[in-house]
């Protein structure tokens, strides 16, 4: 008798511009044979799978999804950082799979949420969540994601948007001296034009010119580096702020949501500085809202230290998909 379940394994992807993470998930949230490809070593999606494929043994596969550092609009993708251009349906076809679903890369980091343990989480203030309210999601990175998660049948709906470009609203002085800074550079001044890698070198810079002192060019890393180092008051100070908005705006999408579920910070860059984060600026500031100040402050923030939220989400979306379409 054959017990092979034929809807077991699974493949999802978690592809950036740079790389390109492949699993098999072989149960439920069971990711196994993990592996990185540098994107630019493939001419095409297509290749890129078969040879993850080849080297994890050419399992049969029916099912995958593949979460993707662009909006999916249809069934053609052309990456924005990216050479890969491709149709979805066609991809489906030239793999032999049943089934193939695309979602933003963000949105599976969403997904994944509630797949996170409590290990996998530092909290920075608050009470306890409330599991049927909705959940935000912020996370800084190469770029500013922001989703949220809507209790739904059958577990959450993540929010397929595009907020991290809503218009960055300052606070302080400090703040509307760094919207003009940047306003003159590069028109509108979105929350990622500062909440972002980039952003906190964009600060950085923005703060060296107004104090007249000369600055190299830093990446974020290098500024954390040296702000926690306690080798640049500049550094600090630039990182200080860039927490401090960070509290506003995930204050903000806290509010739009009600999401008393919790606050979720995912993306790369917090976590290199989760001994800091707790005492920066970033709750204070998350808590400033005048009249609905009692209100946040009653909201827990978590850091998310997962390092595969794609692919879990990717994992998560594709179950999704499958239950809807049973």
């Amino acid at each position: 008798m054959n017990n092979i379940d034929p809807n077991w394994p699974r493949l999802v992807a978690d592809i950036g511009g740079t790389n390109a993470r492949f699993a098999l998930e072989t149960a439920p949230q069971v990711l196994q044979h993990i592996d990185v490809l540098a994107a630019n070593d493939y001419d095409s999606i297509v290749e890129a799978i078969r040879t993850y494929l080849a080297r994890v043994g050419n399992p049969p596969i029916r099912h995958a999804a593949i979460a993707i550092a662009n909006p999916i609009v249809g069934d053609w993708v052309q990456m924005t950082n990216h050479h890969w251009a491709f149709s979805i349906e066609t991809t489906r076809q030239a793999l032999h799979l049943d089934t193939l679903i695309l979602l933003n890369d963000f949105t599976a980091q969403a997904l994944s949420v509630p797949q996170v343990g409590a290990d996998e989480l530092v909290q920075v203030g608050g009470g306890q969540p409330l599991d049927s309210a909705p959940k935000a999601v912020i996370g800084p990175g190469t770029g500013l994601g922001v989703s949220g998660l809507v209790p739904g049948q059958g577990g959450f709906v993540a929010l397929a948007g595009e907020g991290g470009h809503v218009s960055f609203s300052p606070f302080d002085d400090t703040e509307i001296y760094l919207w003009q800074y940047a306003r003159e550079r590069y028109g509108h001044v979105s929350a990622e034009r500062l909440l972002s890698g980039a952003g906190l070198s964009l600060i950085y810079e923005a703060l060296a010119v107004r104090e007249q002192v000369d600055r190299p060019t830093l990446t974020a890393a290098e500024i954390s580096e040296r702000a926690l180092g306690g080798h640049s008051p500049l550094a600090r100070l630039s990182l200080d702020i860039f927490c401090a908005i960070l509290g506003t705006t995930a204050a903000n999408l806290a509010l739009t949501l009600g999401a008393r579920g919790g606050v979720y910070v995912c993306g790369g860059i917090v976590p290199r500085f989760i001994d800091y984060f707790p005492t920066s600026p970033f709750r204070s500031r998350f808590e400033s809202k005048g009249r609905f100040d009692a209100y946040l402050a009653a909201i827990p923030v978590y850091v998310v230290l997962n390092k595969q939220p794609g692919l879990a989400g990717a994992a998560v979306a594709l179950a999704q998909h499958l239950h809807q379409a049973a």
